[in-house]
């Protein structure tokens, strides 16, 4: 076959393994190309693949429909705490699916459409600063979680959840660094993730001088300079340091 010929069918998704393996020997450079490329999609699938892990554990043991529940927010000196609980359809492929925190803004953004797009259930919750400095942000992101997961439709069998343990009128299983090892949990991080940056930079028009377009609301060098030239804004949590010095 011609090369144009094999990248008809590799649009067309009828490149086969056994496709793959008589390509290998082709000297052709548009063939090792190709060869190549469906080897780095063949790996990213199986990386994908893995990180349904805990979703097809909760399936063998009849529970089909598995939430995903994580936070972003809650280390900024501004603005909310978000969380988001995502179910997505079981063994879903979405290349680059990751930790949101392993991903560029660029790749969420991506990801934030064709989870919105391709998920079961998506809920996303913000817990304001001033809740957050009436309960302390622990309370509040747990309330965020809780939240997000009594707002899906249909709600979820199980819950799988990025480290913080809940109380839930369902089962729940908490992990450590759940969003690498999540493919639910994954999508919600992606997902909080977007939804708070936007926000911030919906806050940076309002107060442009503190910068949150850039930092979104931590406390970077140009975050504390704002802040000790400006003083707080509206959106600042009175709770957090170096805040809290300065209303007193």
């Amino acid at each position: 076959m011609t090369i144009k010929e094999l990248e008809r069918l590799y649009a067309a998704g009828r490149w086969s393994a056994k496709l793959q393996e008589q390509c290998r020997s082709d000297t052709r450079a548009g063939v090792q190309k190709l060869v190549r490329r469906w080897e780095r999609e063949a790996q990213e699938r199986a990386r994908v693949e893995a990180l349904y892990r805990y979703e097809f554990l909760a399936r063998e043991k009849g529970c089909t429909l598995v939430a995903g529940v994580d936070e972003a927010g809650r280390g900024p000196l501004a603005g909310p705490v978000v969380a988001a609980a995502a179910i997505l359809p079981v063994g879903l492929f979405l290349p680059h699916l990751n930790d949101s925190k392993k991903l560029s803004a660029s790749a969420r953004e991506q990801l934030f459409s064709a989870i919105l797009e391709s998920a079961v259930a998506v809920e996303i919750v913000s817990i304001s600063e001033k809740i957050i400095d009436e309960k302390n942000i622990y309370q509040a992101t747990k309330q965020g979680m809780c939240e997000a997961v009594a707002a899906l439709k249909p709600q979820p069998q199980r819950v799988l959840i990025d480290a913080v343990p809940l109380q839930l009128s369902m089962p729940s299983l908490s992990l450590v660094h759940g969003d690498a090892k999540s493919a639910s949990i994954a999508a919600a991080s992606i997902v909080a993730k977007v939804a708070r940056d936007r926000l911030m930079l919906a806050y940076d028009e309002e107060y442009p001088q503190y910068g949150f377009g850039k930092h979104k609301g931590y406390g970077t060098a140009e975050h504390l300079d704002a802040l000790r030239k400006y003083g707080p804004c509206p959106i600042h949590r009175r709770t957090f340091e170096p805040i809290r010095s300065m209303a007193t």
